[in-house]
């Protein structure tokens, strides 16, 4: 029977390009809009999800003792205290990258779409062994790149392989975008990505450091209620993925409004 679960690959080819934390802030997101939603730390070399979600004290067991059997997948999912809807399946250690197989993964996720609407699976970085076992249990899969000539390159040789493997639809996401940097033609433009990935824009994530003090914290932007451009951006994202019309930022105007407010406040005389 075939199952209504989203199964959604979060992947990049290059490591370093915001995947993990887009990854946390779609599910807190989606939780949010009241959707069962399991996020699944898949890069069992460099676990990082958990810290990024805040969960990392709170993880008893993983998905090795899921698969091993020493565990109930219950017992290994850490739902989110503020964002019940949310539920994190820790990657387990190191060492299973020497036995984990494609089977496995496939395995794990069967569990989860049981009990979530949505299933995102952080992937890790590159095209090897994790990744091959992360896509064979993915349906979809959402590309995050960001506008710069390497990730991009890379994005588009895991776009291949996705191809491949028939998972469709591909999304892409353009982070870290730079609408200053853009206009002056000192890092790719929209089109240019668009062109050269061939795939639709889910959507757009603006550069932010609001994206650090809230990683460095474990509290993704979407769950502190912040207002910030990165956030903005996170939460159209996933309204998009639930069918709603949101349309696109233009990073060419993002910024105008601060600019006119502070050019109307120099022409203002202070008596």
């Amino acid at each position: 029977m075939e199952t209504k679960t989203r199964i959604i690959l979060i992947c990049s080819g290059k490591g370093g390009v915001g995947k993990t934390t887009l990854t946390a802030n779609l599910g807190i997101s989606l939780a949010r809009q009241g959707v069962r939603t399991a996020v699944l730390d898949a890069d069992f070399g460099l676990r990082n999800l958990d810290l990024l979600l805040g969960l990392e004290n709170r993880i008893v067991y993983t998905a090795q003792e899921v698969l091993e059997e020493s565990c109930r997948l219950d017992q290994a999912l850490v739902k989110h205290k503020q964002e019940p809807n949310l539920s994190l399946l820790p990657a387990g250690n190191p060492r299973m990258l020497d036995w984990l197989k494609p089977d496995d993964m496939q395995r794990i996720v069967s569990m989860l779409t049981d009990k979530f609407d949505y299933v995102l699976i952080d992937c890790p970085a590159g095209v090897e062994d994790g990744f091959k076992n992360a896509v064979s249990a993915s349906k979809e899969a959402i590309v995050v790149t960001n506008p710069e000539v390497s990730a991009v390159r890379d994005a588009d040789r895991v776009i291949g392989l996705l191809n491949t493997h028939g998972i469709k639809p591909i999304q892409l996401v353009l982070n870290r975008v730079r609408p200053r940097m853009m206009a002056s033609q000192e890092m790719l433009s929209i089109e240019d990505v668009t062109d050269i990935l061939a795939l639709p824009l889910l959507g757009i994530v603006l550069e932010d450091e609001q994206v650090i003090v809230s990683t460095n914290r474990g509290e993704p932007l979407t769950l502190t209620g912040s207002k910030s451009p990165a956030a903005r951006c996170y939460s159209n994202i996933a309204k998009r993925m639930q069918g709603e019309e949101i349309p696109l930022i233009d990073p060419s105007k993002e910024g105008s409004g601060i600019r006119d407010k502070f050019r109307r406040l120099m022409q203002t005389k202070i008596f």
